[in-house]
């Protein structure tokens, strides 16, 4: 079990507030204080200093949050692991970027779990960026992800490759268009995208990028944490977007959204399962081999290509 008073030091080192670190934890701001006095006291060093209102960490200090900081993910895991070790009913977390977690997993985490019936494999969705951030706070056990990440912090396993497209009303004046010009996408003004964190957003910045345009070019109409919430903006006809085709395929074949290519350009992206090396392996091995084997095409159509 994690000692209380490292938890509450991680929690000032990250917040760099005894205030707000107290509010986290639902202590007084003097049971903080005394923590971080007695772990001085225990350790013999000086741990945090103090410079008007702003607070820091000594060098004692950065080494004691390193090491606390692995030690909460280990007793994380290690609390995972004594509960299943003893447990019916084994419990796994994975992470899950909002394009997987809404049109990838859930047909697939079904099917697990009737093939399964002694796991419970849950399902948390968030932008790239979060999700990255708790595996490596020892929170998931598993990642699966769109948009590039550093695959020096991760081990990775390829699902499959996705493209983001253009995505119109049919009411829209571009759907009447055979292709479209790149400039035109970024500068007409009507551009609905996710935001910042998204691995969607990550790729699409970084494709216009790669192309010469600089990221003020961009001019956004309106920045959407949701997916579902942009498809009814643009199924609306207020505006346009960049989008994975795996999340319009049902809408294209309703004929409630449709798809125009950009002129001599695809923007790919990988999907990857993320883990590190103390994921769960037997787990893990498992589940990847089974989506791997068990993605299917739901819906079959044309595009416009």
């Amino acid at each position: 079990m994690m000692d209380s008073k490292l938890t509450t030091f991680i929690n000032v080192a990250k917040l760099k507030s005894y205030t707000r670190a107290a509010e986290m934890l639902n202590l007084t701001q003097p049971a903080v204080t005394q923590h971080i006095k007695q772990l001085e006291e225990y350790y013999e060093v000086k741990l945090i200093k103090k410079k008007g209102r702003q607070i820091s960490l000594t060098e004692e200090g950065e080494l004691l949050f390193r090491n606390a900081k692995e030690f909460e993910v280990n007793s994380l895991l290690l609390e995972r692991k004594l509960k299943n070790k003893s447990s019916v009913i084994k419990r796994y977390n994975i992470g899950a970027t909002l394009t997987i977690g809404e049109f990838v997993l859930p047909n697939l985490l079904g099917k697990y779990k009737s093939l399964h019936k002694n796991i419970d494999v849950i399902m948390h969705v968030h932008n790239l960026e979060e999700v990255l951030k708790r595996m490596c706070n020892g929170e998931f056990d598993l990642g699966i992800v769109e948009g590039p990440f550093d695959k020096s912090k991760f081990n990775y396993k390829k699902l499959k490759d996705d493209e983001l497209v253009l995505v119109v009303s049919p009411q829209n004046s571009l759907s009447m268009r055979e292709k479209v010009e790149i400039s035109e996408v970024i500068k007409e003004g009507k551009l609905i995208l996710r935001e910042k964190g998204s691995g969607t957003r990550m790729i699409f910045e970084n494709k216009i990028q790669e192309l010469g345009y600089s990221l003020s070019d961009l001019k956004i109409y309106m920045e959407v944490g949701s997916i579902g919430a942009i498809k009814s903006l643009v199924e609306a006809n207020l505006g346009y977007t960049v989008i994975s085709r795996e999340a319009v395929k049902r809408e294209v074949e309703a004929g409630t959204l449709a798809i125009i290519p950009i002129q001599g350009i695809r923007i790919m992206r990988e999907f990857n399962f993320v883990l590190l090396d103390y994921s769960p392996k037997d787990f893990t091995e498992d589940f990847i081999s089974f989506i791997i084997e068990n993605q299917l095409t739901v819906i079959n159509f044309k595009f416009r290509y």
